[in-house]
């Protein structure tokens, strides 16, 4: 027999771009509540990162440039269709992407925090000096 196993919360990266036309308040707002609909989908965000305003590779929606925010998580796959969905339904949403990591993306993902956790440290002690 089968034993009905607990399925086990999987790392995802789900990175959004939102359009430039938002103003810094509007984004943030717009970061918190997809913050807010982790939580509430009992999401673990294990690392986030705003890369800010980037220049895009192409022209979307005739803007080109946008507002990139990353969030590293950890969740059952049914939260990520639900995610994906909010995200569909946004219009402030230029594009998003959220792929699985396997075990090599998860040790990349660790150095990338961990170097930008030591620049941190590096610009804290360049304005105390």
């Amino acid at each position: 027999m089968r034993q009905n196993k607990k399925q086990m919360p999987k790392q995802y990266e789900t990175m959004f771009i939102l359009t430039p036309v938002l103003s810094d308040e509007q984004t943030k707002e717009a970061v918190n509540s997809y913050k807010k609909l982790l939580k509430e989908l009992n999401v673990k965000i294990v690392h986030e990162e705003s890369w800010g305003l980037k220049k895009l590779a192409y022209s979307i929606k005739n803007k080109n440039t946008g507002y990139y925010h990353l969030f590293q998580i950890e969740a059952p796959g049914e939260s990520i269709a639900q995610v994906e969905i909010a995200y569909k339904r946004d219009e402030r949403v230029l594009r998003y992407l959220t792929i699985h990591l396997d075990k090599y993306a998860l040790a990349y993902a660790e150095r990338r925090k961990a170097k930008l956790s030591n620049k941190k440290i590096e610009r804290k002690e360049e304005v105390t000096a």
